[in-house]
């Protein structure tokens, strides 16, 4: 395809975009106005499947389906930074940490909010029904956690505690056991990704369904996803530069 074809066809694709775009913000409802059809199918939804966090709600119980192209998205961009950024032998043999120097105060502070970060991701994934958060939140967290020991210098024990591996594995599994619980919701409920689970009752961590269930796994997918490619982008910026 020539330049002036790319040209062409790029311009008709942003063309199509942008007739959407309008078109979507002219019938957008009226700013501040009372009438907001989604919020007054959502608020209800989430009301009766004993749901706080209506944002949880929306992602993983009203519009899961979406959230699982979301959670496919990060899967593919693990799969292709493994792809494209694995290291061939002898780069291997040139990593190594760059020498500088960290102050002892940054050092201490990354000590020390490690497991603070690790605990709060946790809580962020798991209480994501109930309070702002969730799986996508949560997961972010506990990935930057793990990585606050390269920022306080300490790449030689980031690479001892951090399983690559076992995180290629989680981010796996979690993306088919999602595809699995859709199934469940299919089989049970008669709708891909139904909410099939016993509600609870309201503001219990217990509750809410499917909901935390497909929560948890999304943030085990984000965070294993997250550590993988951080891991690859830190391999590559590492490798010495071949002597002349």
């Amino acid at each position: 395809m020539t330049l002036r074809a790319r040209t062409w066809l790029c311009a008709a694709g942003a063309l199509g975009v942008a007739v959407l775009l309008v078109t979507a913000f002219l019938r957008m409802p009226e700013f501040g106005g009372t009438l907001h059809l989604y919020r007054d199918l959502a608020l209800p939804a989430a009301i009766a499947r004993a749901t706080p966090n209506l944002v949880s709600s929306v992602n993983f119980d009203l519009r899961a389906l979406d959230t699982l192209g979301e959670e496919t998205i990060v899967a593919a961009a693990v799969v292709g930074t493994l792809s494209l950024l694995q290291p061939s032998p002898a780069e291997r043999e040139r990593i190594e940490p760059q020498r500088g120097y960290v102050m002892p105060v940054v050092k201490l502070a990354g000590y020390l909010m490690l497991p603070v970060t690790l605990l709060l991701g946790i809580d962020v994934v798991v209480h994501g029904h109930l309070t702002p958060g969730g799986g996508f939140q949560g997961g972010v967290v506990l990935a930057t956690g793990w990585h606050l020991l390269y920022i306080s210098g300490s790449y030689p024990a980031l690479k001892r505690l951090r399983p690559i591996d076992w995180c290629e594995y989680a981010e796996a599994a979690a993306t088919g056991l999602y595809v699995v619980a859709g199934l469940a919701g299919l089989v049970i409920g008669g709708a891909f990704l139904a909410n099939v689970l016993p509600k609870g009752e309201f503001g219990s961590l217990l509750s809410a369904g499917t909901v935390p269930v497909l929560s948890v796994l999304i943030g085990i997918e984000v965070a294993a996803g997250l550590v993988v490619l951080l891991a690859r982008f830190l391999g590559q910026g590492l490798i010495r530069e071949e002597d002349p």
